[in-house]
């Protein structure tokens, strides 16, 4: 028996956890004493994971601008239906976009994806900053929420599959806090410009806009494509020597590596065998169908849990309490957003290391109370004018942030990445991104004119499906924390899960008598023994 067999054996006795997942854990140096995982993870930061930053950016900025007097008066104050329009036509864009989605994703690969999403973003923040007149600015918003699927869909596909899996969750994690940076820096840019006479006082805002897409498009071609892509194509080698250089710092003889890549190899072999990687696998099994109910249910719930209410329509909501001064709103905006950013970013920290469905019931919950109570204030100040229950409206739009980020935030593509198997993870996604723009569409469009004509009593909608979503998750949602993404292709089947333990544990066991370099001779570049 091998060398190899025999370390595998120590490590994995018979019946254990996978031999991925257990070799990762016997890793005890952290990733910033690896030097070229350390710099794999610099590069992520501005083209994959601050993708999200872009999405941040406009929501903020749009609820900023509302209280921009320059803004204001340009567009003959827009309320109602052209408010609702103008924030809801960026989704309109983003649903346009997703049906070509995956087919450019697993086309032509994850970067260069994220490099068309990035490049038609900011062909629209350069027409949204010249705009002329209403049209023209609405034009603008279409083309930006265009681009907005293409970098969101191949970015967190990459970040979880060029990821070491002892890191994989925090990173999916942090793609989504990174949209309170962009939400950040355009709530500080509304407030600094808010007062000027000038139409620069939008305009600078809207130009800003392009500030993310153009990292992404600086750096793209500094980050590595998907290795499971790269095989998935035919070009073993190159996903071998990106899976060695980054996951075992060169070393292309780590037993790491080589399980790594014949677990990813076998898995993508086997999903082949099940499927012909069309949108009708998403429905050909019930373990299919399960998954794109979740996807389904992730994008509705990520728009429709109040949070829509506070990313783009918060200075009508604090119109709503007695808060009408520009200043104030722009502030509240501001520190909201600070706040957000601050818990969402802690939270990405440390939620991956508990189970993925106690977070999402913990989410719901707490969502449910701090919104019912957020309604009850809000009903008693329409009432009474009471100064106490204009605070607490605003006390519970603060709370309601950390609410909602401990999983609808932190977890979202984390889960999507883990739940969907390689094949149809793009289309899954893409699911996901479909569901949550048309809700993004609806809510943008209709928030505002439920706001001005029902007040509210607009919020009592919203419990009523907060209520909905927590029984959802209690029956519907798998557990998928500590495992790697190969280990959950076949979450809900299990004679494909059999197989592909059986398959990998017998590629493992070969003979690896003859070095990686001959094995490239082979089909694989890790092969240790010609196949019959």
């Amino acid at each position: 028996m091998s060398h190899l067999t025999d370390k595998l054996k120590k490590v994995v006795p018979e019946g254990s956890d996978p031999v991925v997942t257990r070799l990762a854990e016997l890793d005890k140096t952290p990733w910033y004493k690896k030097p070229n995982l350390r710099l794999l993870y610099l590069v992520l930061f501005p083209t994959c994971i601050g993708v999200e930053m872009t999405s941040g950016f406009d929501s903020s900025m749009m609820n900023g601008l509302q209280a921009v007097d320059s803004w204001d008066t340009f567009y003959h104050s827009p309320r109602s239906t052209l408010l609702g329009l103008m924030s809801a036509i960026y989704s309109l864009g983003a649903i346009c976009a997703l049906p070509i989605v995956p087919y450019v994703t697993d086309g032509l690969g994850r970067r260069n994806a994220i490099l068309l999403g990035s490049v038609l973003m900011v062909i629209g923040a350069v027409l949204q900053t010249a705009a002329q007149n209403f049209a023209m600015f609405i034009i603008a918003r279409f083309i930006l929420g265009l681009g907005i699927p293409f970098a969101i869909v191949a970015a967190s596909s990459l970040i979880g599959e060029l990821s070491h899996p002892k890191e994989r969750a925090i990173l999916g994690s942090l793609f989504n806090s990174c949209y309170f940076i962009g939400s950040i820096v355009a709530a500080g840019v509304t407030l600094g410009t808010f007062a000027m006479p000038s139409n620069w006082g939008w305009r600078i805002p809207s130009l800003l806009q392009l500030t993310p897409s153009s990292l992404q498009i600086i750096f793209i071609y500094f980050l590595p494509e998907s290795p499971r892509w790269l095989i998935s194509k035919g070009r073993g080698e190159e996903a071998y020597a990106i899976l060695a250089k980054y996951h075992a710092e060169g070393d292309t003889e780590s037993e790491f590596v080589k399980a790594e890549y014949v677990q990813i190899e076998k898995t993508l072999e086997l999903e082949k065998e099940t499927a012909k990687v069309g949108w009708r696998d998403l429905i050909a099994t019930a373990g299919m169908r399960r998954r794109l109910l979740i996807g389904a249910f992730l994008g509705l719930v990520t728009q429709w849990s109040g949070n829509g209410l506070t990313s783009y329509f918060l200075a009508r909501i604090l119109e709503n309490v007695g808060v009408h001064d520009n200043r104030t709103k722009n502030l509240i905006n501001l520190a909201n957003t600070c706040w957000g950013f601050l818990n969402a970013t802690i939270l990405a920290l440390t939620v991956s290391r508990f189970k993925r469905r106690t977070m999402y019931l913990s989410c719901t919950i707490s969502i449910l109370v701090i919104f019912t109570a957020w309604t009850i204030a809000s009903a008693n100040y329409s009432m009474t004018e009471s100064q106490a229950s204009s605070r607490a409206v605003i006390a519970f739009i603060f709370l309601y942030s950390p609410a909602y980020n401990m999983a609808y935030n932190a977890l979202t593509y984390t889960f999507l990445v883990e739940i969907f198997p390689f094949h149809v993870r793009a289309k899954g996604i893409t699911v996901f991104q479909w569901f949550s723009r048309m809700a993004g569409f609806f809510n943008q469009f209709v928030n505002p004119i439920g706001i001005a004509n029902a007040g509210w009593k607009y919020y009592i909608s919203y419990c009523v499906f907060l209520a909905f979503e927590v029984v959802f998750v209690y029956f519907l949602f798998p557990e998928t924390a500590n495992r790697t993404l190969e280990e959950l292709a076949f979450l809900y089947e299990g004679e494909e899960i059999r197989e592909q333990k059986k398959r990998v544990e017998q590629e493992i066991q070969m003979d690896d008598r003859k070095s990686v370099s001959d094995a490239s001779k082979t089909e694989s570049p890790i092969h240790i023994e010609n196949r019959a």
